[in-house]
C-alpha cells in the first residue's frame, strides 16, 4: 500500500535537509538517490528515527507514493533533470506531478512544462532559496508551472516554507517557467544587494579608514533600522570574525568573486526584454572585474588616481548619508527587478502575483528583509503598480534619501573609490524622472549614418515631420531618401 506523501530524488545536503524539514511537518517522504548506498546511509544516520522511507529504484519510489504522485528533483540543473524525468515517465500516470527544485534556467522549465502536459503529466519548476539552513528549517519556495498541480502540493509546500507573522513564504507564482524565472530575478537582486553592501564597506574602509570592528558596529546599527536584513546581519558577523591570530578573517580573503551564472541570466533576460535593469548588470560586471586580479595589480602600479585627502567632515552625518544611499539604491534595484518581471509576464502571458512574490521573499531566503514587507504592502494597495517609485512610501523614502545619496557618490568619486552599483542606481533614478533624455540625438545619429528613421515629438509636427510616422531625412544632401527599414533584404 502506498503511504508516501511526496518523493524526493537527490540526497545532497539540500535534499536531505528538505526531507527532514518535511518530515518534521508531518509528511511521509520517500527518498531516492542514483547512488543507492546514499539512501541506506541517510536512513541509518540523519533520518534515523524519522518516518522517512527509502527507495532503491525509480519504480520502487513511484510505487510507494500516494496518487497523484508528487516527486521533487533536487539534482544538478540541465541534462540530469531531463534524464530523471525520462526515467520517471514509465511509472507515472495522468495527473502525477514532477517538481524541479533545482536552479534551472526558466526556458528549460517552459519546455518541460509543455512537454509533460502534452503527456498528461503535471510539471512544477520551483525556486528554492535559503541554502542548507533554509532547506532544513524553512526556505522561501517559488513554485510555478502547471496550475492544476498547485492544489495537490500547496499544503506540503506552505507548511515546509519559512513562516513570517504566521504567513508562509510560499505561494503560486504563475504558469510554465514563472517559478524559476522569479527565482532567477531573486538571485539577480541578491547580486545587487551584495555589491551595494560591498561598496558601502569599501567606502567605510578606504574612505573613512575605519577598522573592520568599527564597520561591523555600523552594520549592526543599520540592521536595527530600514536596512534590517539577512545580508546586513551576516556582513556584520563576518566583519567581527577573527582568524586564529586575532586578525579579521575578511581581510585575508582574495578579492576575486565567484558566480554561478544566475545573475548573468538576469542581466541577459533584461537585455532581451529591453528593460533597464542596470544595477544587477553592474553587480555582475563588478564580479567580472574582480576576477582579473593580476591585471588590476599591474594597473594599480602604473595608473594613478586622485590624491587621497583625509575626510574632514562630520563622520556621523557621512555614515547616516551612506545608510540612506544604500537604502535608496536598494529601492532602485528592487524597482528594476519588478519592472523586469512585469515586462516578461506581459510578453509570456503570465499572471504574476507581485505582492505574493515579495511576501515569499520576506523570510527563508538570502534577500529576506523588513523592506520586503513594504513592497508587499505597495502591491497589495495597487495590483497594477507600474513602478515602486510610484508608490507613496517608496517615493517619499527615495526623496528623503537623495541628498545624502548624492553626497556619498560625489565623495567616493573624489576619493577614487569605485561605486558602480550606487552610481548606476542614481543614474537610473535621474534618467527615470527625466521627461526628456538625449535619445533624440541618438536617433538623429542613427538616421544620419544608417537611415534608421526617427519619430517627431508631439507638438513639433509640420508638413515634413508628420506625427506617428517613421521619418528619414537626407541630412547631407548627398544621401538618398529611402529609409533602412524600406529595404527588403
Amino acid at each position: 500500500m502506498a503511504t508516501g506523501d511526496i518523493g524526493l530524488i537527490g540526497l545532497a545536503v539540500m535534499g536531505q535537509n528538505l526531507i527532514l524539514n518535511m518530515n518534521d511537518k508531518g509528511f511521509t517522504v520517500v527518498a531516492y538517490n542514483r547512488t543507492t548506498s546514499k539512501v541506506d546511509d541517510f536512513l541509518a544516520n540523519e533520518a534515523k528515527g524519522t518516518n522517512v522511507q527509502g527507495a532503491h529504484s525509480i519504480e520502487e519510489l513511484c510505487a510507494k507514493l500516494k496518487r497523484p504522485r508528487k516527486i521533487i528533483l533536487l539534482v544538478k540543473a540541465g541534462s540530469a533533470v531531463d534524464s530523471f524525468i525520462q526515467q520517471l515517465e514509465p511509472y507515472l500516470e495522468a495527473g502525477d506531478i514532477i517538481i524541479d527544485g533545482g536552479n534551472s534556467h526558466y526556458p528549460d522549465s517552459i519546455r518541460r512544462s509543455k512537454e509533460l502536459e502534452a503527456k498528461g503529466l503535471l510539471f512544477v519548476g520551483s525556486g528554492v532559496s535559503g541554502g542548507e539552513e533554509g532547506a532544513r528549517h524553512g526556505p522561501s519556495l517559488m513554485p510555478g508551472g502547471s496550475p492544476a498541480a498547485w492544489p495537490a502540493i500547496k499544503e506540503i509546500f506552505q507548511a515546509t516554507a519559512a513562516q513570517v507573522n504566521g504567513e508562509p513564504c510560499c505561494d503560486w507564482v504563475g504558469e510554465t517557467g514563472a517559478g524559476h524565472y522569479v527565482k532567477m530575478v531573486h538571485n539577480g537582486i541578491e547580486y545587487g544587494d551584495m555589491q551595494l553592501i560591498a561598496e558601502a564597506y569599501d567606502i567605510l574602509k578606504r574612505g573613512l579608514v575605519l577598522s573592520d570592528d568599527e564597520i561591523a558596529d555600523i552594520f549592526f546599527q543599520w540592521n536595527k533600522g530600514v536596512l534590517d536584513s539577512f545580508l546586513i546581519d551576516i556582513t556584520a558577523n563576518i566583519l567581527k570574525f577573527k582568524d586564529d591570530d586575532g586578525e579579521p578573517l575578511v581581510g585575508k580573503i582574495l578579492d576575486q568573486a565567484g558566480q554561478k551564472g544566475t545573475g548573468k541570466w538576469t542581466a541577459v533576460a533584461a537585455l532581451d526584454a529591453g528593460m533597464p535593469v542596470t544595477l544587477i548588470g553592474e553587480a555582475v560586471f563588478a564580479r567580472c572585474l574582480s576576477a582579473i586580479k593580476e591585471e588590476r595589480v599591474r594597473a594599480s602600479k602604473i595608473i594613478s588616481g586622485p590624491k587621497k585627502e583625509p575626510f574632514k567632515g562630520d563622520k556621523k552625518q557621512f555614515i547616516d548619508d551612506l545608510e540612506q544611499a544604500l537604502y535608496a539604491s536598494k529601492i532602485i534595484s528592487y524597482t528594476q527587478g519588478f519592472m523586469l518581471m512585469r515586462q516578461t509576464a506581459a510578453e509570456l502571458g503570465w499572471n504574476l502575483n507581485y505582492a505574493g512574490i515579495a511576501q515569499m521573499w520576506r523570510g527563508g531566503c538570502i534577500i529576506k528583509s523588513v523592506f520586503l514587507g513594504d513592497i508587499t504592502s505597495a502591491y497589495q494597495k495597487n495590483l497594477k503598480l507600474e513602478s515602486l517609485l510610484f508608490d507613496g512610501f517608496f517615493n517619499k523614502a527615495v526623496h528623503t534619501a537623495q541628498d545624502g545619496w548624492r553626497r556619498i557618490i560625489a565623495q567616493a568619486v573624489l576619493w577614487g573609490i569605485p561605486t558602480p552599483a550606487f552610481s548606476t542606481a542614481l543614474a537610473f533614478f535621474d534618467g527615470y524622472r527625466s521627461e526628456i533624455v538625449p535619445a533624440n540625438l541618438l536617433q538623429a545619429q542613427r538616421d544620419y549614418f544608417g537611415a534608421h528613421t526617427f519619430r517627431v515629438l508631439p507638438g513639433k509636427e509640420n508638413a515634413k515631420l508628420k506625427a506617428g510616422e517613421d521619418i528619414h531625412i537626407n541630412w547631407t544632401g548627398r544621401g538618398g531618401n529611402v529609409a533602412a527599414s524600406s529595404y527588403s533584404a
